[in-house]
């Protein structure tokens, strides 16, 4: 990467305002994501370091979208053994989930114009996610909702890696339908993961 693209894209972070988000989420993914077993594959790399944080200032979806397409530039140059995925965070633009979801098209659409189709892809989960056939307060959606809207960027070899070698990879969305009914909303609750808790 050349110096000018680190400094317009990786900039320093703001300790007093970006903190709070940063804690929330990494609370959601530990209580959640890996305390619950929705995705079996994030402790490792939890574990291991591997997860970049990213809280996008932007308030427009014009300015997400320039966020969106450092972040996506500066995963496909990282160390894998470094930075194996990362959590675009914006907390200030797209509260409104069917205008997220609407947003999505805009995203993948970054990652064609970057050339990046098939080496990265994008996983969506917001405070109010919903699910296609779900109603609003469904416990099922609640496997993809996170403290504050955000664009999860991914792999693609890694997740195939992971595909091809998972047993059972094909049972996780049923588990985690499992577990969260099992779980109950007054269950999720007592998780402590909303941002104001």
């Amino acid at each position: 990467m050349n110096g000018a693209f680190e400094l317009a894209c990786d900039r320093a972070p703001d300790a007093d305002t970006e903190e709070p988000i940063l804690a929330a989420t990494k609370k959601w993914l530990e209580r959640a994501v890996i305390g619950l077993g929705l995705c079996p594959f994030a402790a490792n790399v939890l574990l291991h370091d591997q997860i970049r944080y990213r809280v996008s200032t932007q308030d427009s979806t014009t300015g997400l979208l320039k966020d969106l397409s450092c972040e996506l530039q500066l995963l496909r140059d990282a160390d894998p053994q470094r930075c194996e995925t990362s959590l675009l965070i914006h907390p200030h633009v797209l509260s409104n989930f069917f205008e997220y979801n609407e947003f999505l098209n805009e995203a993948e659409e970054a990652v064609f114009e970057l050339g990046l189709t098939g080496e990265l892809q994008i996983a969506s989960f917001h405070p109010a996610y919903q699910f296609a056939g779900c109603a609003p307060d469904d416990i099922e959606n609640y496997s993809n909702r996170s403290p504050y809207p955000m664009l999860h960027l991914l792999r693609e070899a890694s997740v195939t890696r992971a595909v091809a070698t998972f047993p059972g990879i094909n049972e996780i969305g049923s588990n985690n339908i499992a577990t969260l009914r099992r779980l109950g909303k007054a269950g999720w609750q007592r998780l402590g993961l909303t941002p104001s808790q």
